[in-house]
Parts: structure tokens; C-alpha cells; sequence
């Protein structure tokens, strides 16, 4: 976790979160919001500057600050994964956010820009991938590897030696079974029991086993889901 300045990306309801966290809860040094120029509706946020992103190298220097990309699941993580390549072209270092009562064994490897929230039960020997969202109350059981971009929402449990592919979506309460495997951009929709192992692309939204015969792109046109 950062004890730099950092500036955080992104002015929606996930940036308003993880501000509240790493300023009141994790004493973290905020100085600025930062966003693309066409979504900034105010000069300022919380007291904080927020400015357009092509200007943020000339008003606070990836020398002097660290980045935190704070947007939400918006095409199965994809925009966030995107802003991250071009804040890292741009020369930013984007630490992990963990929060200081997370519940992970000492030691757990937790990719960049991950965003890991108090009361979250992490066994031993997991690997968390980069650009990870874990909210609280998620489980996440021993052996067990989440790729990257991936985000698992709060109470979502994931069983033991189990492998979450990269840019997958787990909603409140999914659960995962113990030693599955599940596939790239996959959405465990909420409350689904997943106990065999899923291939890319694949959608489960009610309490069974058997994916929806539908991609995960057919079901995010087709749903009301929305993204933060």
C-alpha cells in the first residue's frame, strides 16, 4: 500500500469509496481526483482538485505521486485494465490498496491496483492477480489464484484450490466450489453455485451449475446490468 501522495482515478461512487478508505481508515495522503476530461463536472471533489487526466503529468508528476485507478466493473473490468496501460505509459506506479484490518496471511501476493477491503478471510498460500477488487466479507479459500481484473463482490465465496480466469465477475454470494476452474471474463451472477469448471465466456445466474447458452458480451447487451 502507498504511503506516497496519490492521486485517485475516477469521481463515481467506487473513487468516493476507496477515498473514504485510504484517507479516514488507512491515513493515506490524497491530494487530487483525476478523470477524463469529458466526465469532470466540478473543479473540485472533497475539498480536492480534480483534473482532466492529459494534464495530470504536468500537475502532479509520476515522480512525485502514485495513481490509483478507482472505477468500476464497466465491460467486465476492461476500462479500468485500459486506464491502468495508459497511466502506466505515462510513467505512474500504481500500488495496491490493502485495507489495514484486510484479513490476508502475511505475505499474500496482491497484484497492482488491487483494492482489498477490511473483513475480507483470505486463507493461506492464495495469489491475487493485478487490478483485483475484493469487497468485504468475501472468503477466498486456500490455493486458490485470481487472475487479474478480475472483481468479487462482497459475501461472494470462493472455495480451495480454485482458479478465477482473468476479467471475471463474481456477484454478492456466488459461490465457488472447491478445486473449479473458471474460464476468462466469465459473470457468476448473484447467488449462483458454481461446481464444475467453466469455459471463457461463460454466464451463470441462478443457483446451478450449468451456464446460461449465452456469452458473457449476449448477456451484458441483453441485462439490465450496470456498472459503477
Amino acid at each position: 500500500m502507498s504511503k506516497r501522495k496519490t492521486v485517485i482515478f475516477g469521481i463515481g461512487k467506487i473513487g468516493e469509496v476507496v477515498h473514504d478508505l485510504m484517507t479516514r481508515e488507512a491515513g493515506m495522503d490524497v491530494v487530487a481526483w483525476t478523470v477524463d476530461r469529458a466526465f469532470i463536472t466540478a473543479p473540485e471533489k472533497e475539498g480536492l482538485p480534480v483534473v482532466p487526466f492529459d494534464e495530470l503529468v504536468a500537475r502532479f508528476p509520476p515522480a512525485e505521486v502514485d495513481l490509483f485507478v478507482a472505477i468500476g466493473y464497466h465491460d467486465m473490468n476492461a476500462v479500468r485494465s485500459c486506464t491502468m496501460e495508459a497511466a502506466r505509459a505515462m510513467g505512474y506506479t500504481m500500488p495496491a490498496f490493502i485495507h489495514p484490518e484486510a484479513g490476508l496471511p502475511q505475505g499474500t501476493p496482491v497484484g497492482e491496483n488491487s483494492f482489498i477491503m477490511r473483513d475480507v478471510h483470505v486463507h493461506p498460500r492464495v495469489t491475487i492477480g493485478r487490478n483485483v477488487f475484493v469487497w468485504s466479507g468475501a472468503i477466498v479459500g486456500h490455493h486458490t489464484r485470481i487472475g487479474d481484473h478480475c472483481w468479487v463482490t462482497s459475501g461472494a465465496n470462493i472455495a480451495g484450490a480454485c482458479t478465477i480466469g482473468d476479467h471475471t465477475f463474481l456477484a454478492i454470494n456466488a459461490t465457488i466450489g472447491n478445486g473449479v476452474a473458471i474460464g476468462r471474463r466469465c459473470f457468476i451472477g448473484a447467488n449462483a453455485l458454481v461446481v464444475k469448471d467453466l469455459a471463457d465466456e461463460q454466464v451463470v445466474i441462478a443457483a446451478a451449475d450449468k451456464p446460461i447458452r449465452l456469452s458473457t458480451d449476449q448477456f451484458l447487451r441483453m441485462s439490465n446490468f450496470t456498472s459503477l
